[in-house]
């Protein structure tokens, strides 16, 4: 059994905290903080996935008013001992070169354009977290005979839960966070 190398050993006996990542230069690319443990994305990005992901980014950023920043592969820190890694966010907090994360507060919409690898912390366990941290918007991107379905939900006041405003196939429109169009079956070209 190969021995674990000492950057992925936790600084102390109840894991890692939010800040932690920031110190973790050796840590893969895309690496989340979930509980208190270090995940690492290590499949290969599958070609729908990084496809979806760039076309909505684009068509987010051609459609977002001013005060509104889609952005890609950002952490957010949604407390001491989470801090995912959404695929796509749109947040309203100003520009700043040095940032690492961004606070559920500056957070208006959550995408995750669900992996095989991914599905089940997706649609259960950042579903519930995004929501309990007060993010008012996910969307799940799911793949569907090659085609991307659209899975909103919004967050219910009362209840600190998401409620699925729609599953959408071939065009999301919507109204929040801000005027939304987006051709999902141009998200993937070829289609």
């Amino acid at each position: 059994m190969t021995a674990l190398p000492e950057w992925m050993r936790p600084p102390r006996p109840e894991g890692w905290y939010a800040e932690d990542l920031d110190r973790l230069p050796e840590a893969p690319r895309h690496t989340e903080l979930i509980d208190g443990a270090l995940v690492f994305m290590m499949s290969p990005q599958r070609n729908w996935h990084g496809r979806v992901v760039t076309a909505l980014t684009n068509t987010l950023v051609a459609q977002a008013p001013d005060g509104f920043e889609p952005e890609r592969e950002m952490t957010v820190r949604l407390d001491s001992r989470n801090r995912p890694e959404p695929d796509l966010v749109v947040v309203t907090a100003p520009f700043r070169s040095d940032r690492t994360w961004f606070a559920p507060q500056d957070v208006r919409l959550v995408v995750e354009v669900v992996s095989p690898e991914s599905a089940h912390r997706d649609r259960t366990v950042k579903l519930r977290k995004y929501a309990e941290a007060g993010i008012p918007h996910y969307w799940l991107v799911e793949e569907e005979d090659e085609r991307p379905v659209v899975h909103a939900y919004e967050l219910d006041p009362s209840t600190s839960a998401y409620a699925p405003v729609g599953i959408f196939r071939g065009t999301l429109e919507r109204p929040l966070p801000f005027p939304v169009l987006v051709y999902l079956d141009g998200l993937v070209r070829g289609r």
